[in-house]
């Protein structure tokens, strides 16, 4: 199937749902994105910020950019000005320096808070008990220029699909918690990002609000090469 008929099939499933699909572009030419664009498909996540906004700067300017992969505070202020929603907090430190780019562009920018949830070291995240310790912290109370829309996770890659549902599942009662525990009277707090190509149906069986999907819709991804290691994230 092309690029275009998997948006137009999966986005059907989704919205019959209400579940947000993100299309994940990453190593994706401006060519398949503006296949994907064209069958209706605005939302689009990047994880190297050098390659997301050479991307921003290509293609048409109604598409809704998530930042979705590790996110360096040194990197922030290239995102700023346009990113629709960055969805890989994972510490005080990255929200006080997205809030400070946020106010020199004038803006305010939605965040997910990343949660640690797999049985992985390799991912990012934050502890559940780190979470609670942010968001009671006076720190985060100070910060004017960001605003926290729900949490973001990540399962283990496993084939285990006993395990998969237990990661998802806790990421959706702690959601709950949160909500009632911190931002009660937000309606705007209500997003669960969980669930990928290999994984989105039992993700979305838990509570997911989005997906994001990438060889799903793209095909098998190709590895891009970079010149340089600083350019990576």
């Amino acid at each position: 199937m092309s690029i275009r008929e998997n948006i137009l099939k999966i986005s059907k499933e989704l919205s019959v749902l209400e579940v947000k699909l993100i299309a994940v572009s990453k190593t994706k030419s401006v060519e398949d994105i503006m296949e994907a664009y064209e069958a209706g498909q605005r939302v689009f996540g990047e994880n190297q910020v050098q390659e997301m906004v050479e991307k921003y700067e290509a293609l048409p300017k109604d598409i809704q950019w998530h930042q979705i992969g590790h996110l360096q505070t040194n990197k922030v202020k290239y995102i700023a000005p346009f990113i629709h929603l960055i969805e890989s907090v994972d510490s005080l430190k990255l929200l006080q320096e997205i809030n400070k780019q946020a106010l020199k562009n004038k803006r305010v920018i939605d965040c997910l808070l990343q949660v640690y949830i797999a049985d992985e070291e390799t991912k990012f995240g934050l502890g559940y008990d780190e979470l609670i310790e942010l968001l009671r912290s006076e720190e985060y109370q100070e910060l004017k220029n960001v605003r926290i829309v729900g949490l973001m996770g990540i399962a283990t890659n496993t084939d285990v699909e006993r395990q998969i549902n237990e990661e998802f599942k806790e990421l959706s009662v702690l959601f709950t918690g949160i909500k009632q525990s911190y931002f009660r009277k937000e309606d705007s707090f209500k997003e669960v990002s969980m669930g990928m190509s290999s994984d989105y149906k039992l993700a979305i069986e838990n509570g997911s609000t989005m997906v994001r999907l990438g060889s799903t819709l793209f095909g098998k991804r190709v590895i891009k090469h970079y010149k340089n290691k600083e350019d990576e994230n």
